[in-house]
């Protein structure tokens, strides 16, 4: 069942932003929150899995030949290459969900995100963005996580991935994380008319950060 702040009808709400917009901490922090309501699609990867990352929780880490496989067999919504590696949603999990009467959300790339648009349009697309580009580099550093080529590779990327924000239905700054969260629930429940990438105040409020 879902819960009551949000539609009876499932969605499928599908997440995209540059890395180190803070997208994974959002999502998650406003799905613990919904459990009932919400499921995670969990994608594919054929990257190494970091130290705190589990499979089957974090992503399904398989090899380059299985995750072929899988996609020639149909089962995959979408794909793409990002950073050397291969990234891929569930169909058979995303259509699991939605079955179950749980509504989905999807994290990936804006690659994928056009992909899911054309197989399934009524879902509901989401952009996050950091409060500014500064703000984006401070947050990669303080990850320690990648090679200072690899950051710098991904700061080049995320300024071209910031570029495809007006191809979602709405976007969030990610700047505050509670009023973020806040905006995304009102999102979720059909209220996002903040966020609403047509809504002209935060069409200026992105035009600062991505110019």
């Amino acid at each position: 069942m879902l819960s009551d702040d949000f539609s009876a009808a499932p969605k499928l709400f599908v997440f995209a932003a540059p890395s180190g917009a803070g997208k994974t901490t959002l999502v998650h922090a406003v799905v613990r929150k919904h459990q009932d309501a919400l499921r995670f699609s969990i994608s594919y990867t054929t990257r190494e899995p970091r130290s705190n990352e589990a499979n089957g929780v974090d992503y399904m880490f398989v090899n380059v030949d299985e995750f072929m496989r899988l996609r020639d067999a149909g089962e995959m919504l979408e794909y793409a290459q990002v950073f050397d590696n291969y990234y891929a949603t569930s169909r058979s999990q995303v259509e699991k969900h939605l079955d179950e009467k749980h509504s989905v959300v999807l994290e990936i790339d804006w690659q994928g995100a056009q992909q899911v648009r054309e197989s399934m349009p009524d879902c509901v697309t989401i952009f996050i963005l950091p409060p500014s580009v500064a703000e984006l580099e401070r947050r990669l550093r303080d990850r320690r996580t990648d090679r200072p080529e690899v950051i710098e590779r991904r700061l080049r990327d995320a300024r071209d991935d910031m570029s495809h924000w007006v191809e979602f239905d709405h976007v969030i700054i990610n700047d505050d994380l509670d009023e973020a969260i806040v905006a995304l629930e009102a999102v979720l429940q059909g209220k996002g008319d903040e966020s609403s990438t047509s809504n002209p105040a935060l069409r200026e409020a992105v035009l600062r950060i991505v110019n």
